[in-house]
């Protein structure tokens, strides 16, 4: 969520930051619904005045000769007559308050100002490389393919089990799945410094509030029936940023890196707004895997950690020698909840092209407002609002299907890279 404070203060300024999103900005909308509530705070303090001038003149009529008895009798018909009034300005005031939320609840967050400017995906900036593309003597076969032809990937009884965007692995294959997995929890935790989290599946409204998935992206997610508001998680984020909702860390729990856990999840999507897209294989289904990193950081220490976090995701991809570009999103490209996002993308030699495996993210303060995650300044003493980051460290669906393609054999083996095999047991081939 966005300072109000920026906004009432200047939001022509914020209409402008957020064009460069594609997004319109309703400033008068937004002015009217402000002073609509500002009104009503006058209101109300002005009744409360007169409540208290009128709860004085007992006494006075007292000593005008009134009876105590009707002089309270006199007062209450007033103070009762201001009671009603101060219901019904508190229920207009939390009507308008409930609008002006919604209203800033809407706003995606300000890009931060090196973002590239640019409307779509196409309008991404390169901004490293790494590996070189193999190059096969014989045709290469998809994941789904190799899959099938070793007898250890069904997408068939998916559909039978459940429906489309489903997948059932078997054997090797799915030891392979489940070793990604861990070696990348490995690494991230001994490596890197994270601190391994598990964490509920099911998380409720106010948690996907917290993070920006609700209310906008709704249809995104997957809502269990039942009295309470339960949804599946669409990815780790939620239920460990959360974690911190409604805290104050003292310095001394952020350490020098400030906090950062490394989560291993199924991950629960619609899909709804990608209807007909990859809808062959594993590279979006509804139900996946990811390990997920987050980071909770004092503010001055945000950009330094959004490179680290980037730089700990792209080790995976170099441990196991896939060939990657990192790309820089560009204005219309970058998330919701993002001020700016490097997305990692592998080479998929089936497709001939990179297909994003990662995305790494800085939030500024917009989660931490929305949840009041704090820290306490020990220069000031006062708790001030984190910054939350967070990156696929990796999506693991996609990094098989990366396996499977960059490292496939001619007779339709698949060879299982170097740092992987103590997790296979010694299996050199699939």
């Amino acid at each position: 969520m966005l300072d109000i404070k920026a906004v009432r203060q200047d939001p022509q300024a914020i209409a402008e930051q957020l064009s460069r999103r594609g997004f319109t900005f309703d400033a008068a909308t937004f002015t009217a619904l402000d002073a609509e509530r500002k009104q009503a705070d006058m209101d109300s303090q002005a009744l409360l005045a007169e409540r208290k001038r009128a709860s004085k003149t007992i006494g006075q009529l007292v000593s005008q000769g009134v009876s105590v008895d009707e002089a309270k009798a006199q007062v209450n018909v007033v103070l009762e007559k201001i009671a009603s009034q101060l219901d019904d300005l508190t229920e207009q005031a939390k009507a308008v308050q409930a609008k002006l939320d919604d209203f800033l609840l809407g706003l995606p967050n300000l890009l931060a100002a090196d973002v590239p400017d640019g409307k779509r995906e196409e309008d991404n900036v390169e901004v490293d490389r790494w590996g070189t593309p193999r190059t096969f003597e014989f045709i290469v076969r998809d994941h789904v393919e190799l899959g099938e032809h070793l007898q250890q990937l069904d997408m068939e009884t998916a559909g039978k089990i459940t429906g489309s965007r489903f997948s059932v692995m078997y054997g090797p294959l799915a030891r392979l799945h489940r070793a990604l997995a861990q070696f990348m929890l490995n690494l991230h935790t001994v490596e890197h410094g994270y601190r391994e989290i598990y964490v509920p599946y099911i998380v409720n409204r106010e948690s996907l509030l917290g993070t920006g998935q609700l209310p906008k992206f709704e249809e995104d997610l997957f809502k269990l029936q039942g009295e309470q508001e339960y949804y599946l998680i669409p990815t780790a984020e939620v239920p460990v940023t959360n974690g911190a909702r409604d805290r104050i860390f003292e310095e001394a729990e952020l350490g020098e890196h400030g906090i950062r856990f490394a989560c291993h999840t199924p991950c629960f999507r619609s899909e709804a707004g990608s209807y007909g897209r990859d809808t062959r294989g594993m590279i979006r289904q509804h139900q996946f895997e990811k390990v997920e990193l987050v980071q909770l950081v004092r503010p001055d220490q945000s950009a330094a950690a959004l490179e680290a976090l980037t730089g700990h995701a792209e080790r995976v991809l170099q441990l196991l020698e896939l060939p990657y570009r990192k790309m820089a999103l560009c204005a219309g490209d970058t998330g919701f909840s993002a001020q700016r996002t490097y997305d990692l993308e592998v080479w998929l030699p089936a497709q001939d092209t990179y297909r994003e495996i990662s995305s790494c993210s800085s939030f500024g303060d917009f989660q931490a407002r929305r949840m009041q995650a704090r820290w306490r300044n020990p220069a000031t003493g006062k708790p001030e609002l984190l910054h939350t980051l967070n990156g696929s460290g990796l999506a693991v669906g996609r990094t098989l299907v990366a396996i499977l393609e960059n490292y496939q054999q001619e007779d339709g083996g698949v060879c299982v890279p170097a740092v992987l095999q103590p997790y296979m047991g010694g299996l050199t081939q699939l």
